[in-house]
């Protein structure tokens, strides 16, 4: 995919209205180009002279070249993915500081953009666990700003850049006049965490597991009693699981389980 042809998109407006956001040095806006629902291609192109930079979001959904990059991924590396392009005007910024739960794969198509970068304020973050807008903090951007990013890079086309979860990033085009084009390949990792849910699922197919609690059971000390019950009936379940079925179970859906929600 070249510049020309996310230049088409907007002209177009052959985007998913709802795979598009426009953003400009702060949130995100999912509905200023939009008409009777639709995108309409004049209020988008109006919005890039503007200065917003336009996000084509989920890329694997409704173009076949990125699905048949993202099947390629997964059944390399058992991780899920998902892949957004961000068209920003020379001399303007998108998104601002903040950190992601997945590591992300940058490749730069045209133009140049800087990635001002921070270490992780915490450690590994997840889905559902520290996302930035979950514990966002006012302060943070001050803070980062007065210490100094630990690295900056000049990403020009042709190059790529890994970037591991909970790095802080500030990206942005405004020391460059060219418009600056990039991929965002996320790579959701597999965790621990992934494969206790793997086999805690087994226990569905275990009648036990399925029986209703009586509203009296969910009230202490009988709560803490059938907690015991359920730890015991849980270990005996998973130290009964056949390792070598469980393995092939897992790896299928590693290579299979699609999370695409961003």
């Amino acid at each position: 995919m070249s510049l020309e042809s996310f230049n088409e998109l907007v002209d177009t407006g052959c985007a998913p209205p709802g795979e598009i956001a426009v953003i400009k040095a702060g949130p995100s806006n999912r509905t200023a180009f939009l008409t009777d629902g639709r995108t309409d291609p004049s209020k988008l192109s109006r919005l890039r002279v503007q200065g917003y930079t336009i996000r084509f979001g989920n890329m694997q959904r409704w173009l076949p070249a990125f699905h048949r990059i993202s099947q390629g991924i997964q059944r390399e590396t058992g991780y899920s993915n998902y892949m957004h392009a961000f068209l920003t005007p020379g001399r303007e910024q998108g998104l601002l500081h903040h950190w992601d739960q997945q590591m992300a794969v940058i490749v730069q198509v045209a133009g140049t953009k800087t990635w001002q970068l921070w270490k992780p304020p915490i450690e590994s973050p997840m889905r559902g666990y520290n996302e930035s807008f979950r514990v966002w903090r006012e302060e943070y951007i001050a803070a980062w700003e007065a210490a100094g990013p630990d690295l900056t890079v000049e990403l020009t086309a042709g190059q790529t850049l890994i970037l591991p979860r909970g790095w802080v990033h500030n990206p942005h085009a405004l020391h460059h006049d060219e418009a600056s084009l990039h991929l965002t390949f996320a790579i959701r990792e597999r965790t621990p965490l992934w494969l206790a849910e793997q086999l805690i699922a087994r226990a569905i197919e275990e009648p036990e597991f399925r029986r209703v609690l009586l509203p009296a059971e969910l009230e202490p000390p009988v709560l803490a009693e059938r907690l015991g019950e359920t730890t015991r009936a849980l270990m005996s379940l998973l130290g009964a699981l056949d390792m070598t079925e469980m393995a092939n179970r897992v790896r299928k859906a590693a290579v299979t389980e699609l999370e695409y929600t961003t």
